[in-house]
């Protein structure tokens, strides 16, 4: 089971950093395009259509996409101004008091996120830009990033209760 879950954590991670190589991708290509016109003269108008839209499709995706990813492996943001002067047993309670939180409010954003999904999908929702995309397309990877970090949550609170201590680590301290 742990190597099925940190497969599944790295694989997100790694959608996640295509997501971000398709915005460098899009963006250098208008930017190219850009470079053509301005070269070309009034009557070249070369664009990618929606180019701003998919780019921050994509930027969502790379986002929810890389939580579990970047909490399993301590690359996420961690202020431990106040929890690193705690002793050993304390830093562990509040880690579990922590997770359950983070758990407790992940597990209502993916619910809700995933409600909408049903709503785009239901209503037939699409983006306002000149390609129309329909909205539960580029809602689908935040669901899944956002179920990814739920059960990289529990996962993670399951080890810190099984071993009973600390187990968030911050990976430029390790």
């Amino acid at each position: 089971m742990r190597r099925f879950l940190d497969s599944l954590y790295s694989g997100a991670g790694w959608l996640a950093a295509l997501s971000i190589l398709s915005i460098c991708a899009v963006v250098t290509a208008q930017v190219g395009l850009n470079i053509a016109s301005r070269l070309g003269g009034p009557q070249a108008n070369l664009t990618i259509p929606s180019y701003a839209d998919f780019a921050g499709f994509a930027l969502a995706a790379a986002t929810f996409l890389a939580a579990a990813s970047t909490l399993r492996h301590g690359v996420h943001i961690r202020v431990n101004l106040l929890v690193q002067r705690f002793p050993r047993a304390m830093m562990w309670v509040s880690e579990i008091l922590v997770l359950v939180v983070g758990i407790g409010m992940v597990g209502i954003a993916t619910y809700w996120t995933a409600m909408l999904v049903g709503e785009s999908w239901h209503y037939g929702d699409q983006s306002t830009g000149i390609i129309a995309i329909p909205l539960w397309i580029p809602q689908v990877p935040m669901v899944a990033g956002l179920g990814l970090l739920l059960v990289a949550l529990i996962d993670t609170l399951v080890e810190a209760l099984r071993t009973r201590r600390p187990v968030l680590i911050d990976a430029g301290e390790a």
